[in-house]
Order: C-alpha cells, then sequence, then structure tokens
C-alpha cells in the first residue's frame, strides 16, 4: 500500500515539472525570432491542410491544437506531405514544433493533419523567422587566427548558464529530496 502511495506521488510531482516546464517553454520565444504569421484553422478527422511556406532561411513553425490533436508534416521535395510523405514532424498530443532548415528547397509543402482520436481539430500555428545564425566549427577557428584564446573564451556565450535549467535543476533536486525523505 505504502509503496502505491509512493509511485503516485512519484508520478503526480513528476507531471507537475514536466508541465512547468511546458508552459514556461510554450510562452517564451526567442529574441532571435521574429513573426510572420499567424494561422487559425479547423480540420475533421482523417483530413489534411495544406499550406505552402515561400520564406528563405531558418523558419520556426509553433503550433498548438486548441480543441483536439493536429499533427504537422513537412517536406521539401512535395508539396501534400502526409504521414508517409515527409521530411519533418511534430505529432504530439501538445504543442507541435517543427524548425526548418534554410537549406530546404522553397517552396515547402506543410501538412496539418487532424487526429481520427477527434471529430474534428482547431489550431493555431505561429511561423517565425529564426534570425540567429548557425557557427561553424571552421569559421570559428579561422576567426580566432593570431587572437588571444582567452579573449574568444570571453565572450563565448554558451558559458553563460541559462536561468530555466536552473530553475528545473532547483525543482528537479527539490524533488528529489522529498522523494528520499519519504523513502528513508
Amino acid at each position: 500500500m505504502a509503496a502505491a502511495w509512493k509511485r503516485a506521488l512519484l508520478v503526480l510531482l513528476a507531471s507537475q515539472v514536466a508541465a512547468s516546464a511546458s508552459s514556461s517553454e510554450e510562452d517564451e520565444v526567442p529574441g532571435e525570432w521574429v513573426l510572420l504569421h499567424v494561422v487559425q484553422g479547423q480540420i475533421g478527422a482523417g483530413n489534411y491542410s495544406y499550406l505552402r511556406l515561400n520564406h528563405e532561411g531558418k523558419i520556426v513553425l509553433r503550433m498548438q491544437s486548441l480543441k483536439g490533436d493536429a499533427d504537422l508534416y513537412v517536406s521539401d521535395s512535395t508539396l501534400h506531405p502526409s504521414f508517409d510523405d515527409y521530411e519533418l514532424q511534430s505529432v504530439t498530443c501538445g504543442p507541435d514544433v517543427v524548425s526548418i532548415p534554410a537549406h530546404f528547397q522553397r517552396p515547402v509543402g506543410i501538412g496539418i493533419y487532424g487526429h481520427p482520436s477527434h471529430h474534428e481539430s482547431e489550431f493555431e500555428m505561429k511561423v517565425y523567422f529564426d534570425r540567429s545564425v548557425e557557427r561553424s566549427p571552421f569559421a570559428e577557428a579561422a576567426a580566432s587566427d593570431g587572437r588571444d584564446p582567452g579573449h574568444r573564451h570571453a565572450q563565448a556565450p554558451e558559458d553563460a548558464p541559462p536561468e530555466e535549467e536552473s530553475v528545473l535543476w532547483t525543482i528537479l533536486i527539490s524533488i528529489l529530496k522529498l522523494v528520499l525523505e519519504i523513502l528513508f
């Protein structure tokens, strides 16, 4: 009986951590992203809606199912991607996110599929242009020629600890302490 309560407590705590982490991710958009479009629509069970993306560069699609469960399929080889023919997909029961690389041929086909578990699905998709520049390790090595290596190290943004990780770690450590207190 006590083991069942411990498992239930662990499941409850894990779901709360996952929910708090996902809700903070949904609301926050990196400063490098520029909102291009907001698309809202409805899709019947087992059906597809198709969109065409012509914007160049790295594009991020963030789709939220407002009702039901809509899934996202992306392709640069067909304008009608499906669950049988796609390059990128996001098929979660929650928010769906797909990052379309800049090297994809344009136009890019976007397929939104209404999952058959719901009679009808409503969705909202936000289309972002990602202005961040992906760094090549070769370009970084070429830029550091003749410079002080410590100088380059001081400017690396990846050395700064992100606040999100520290909050998540604090929550996880608190949960582990609580579980250890219960068990021992």
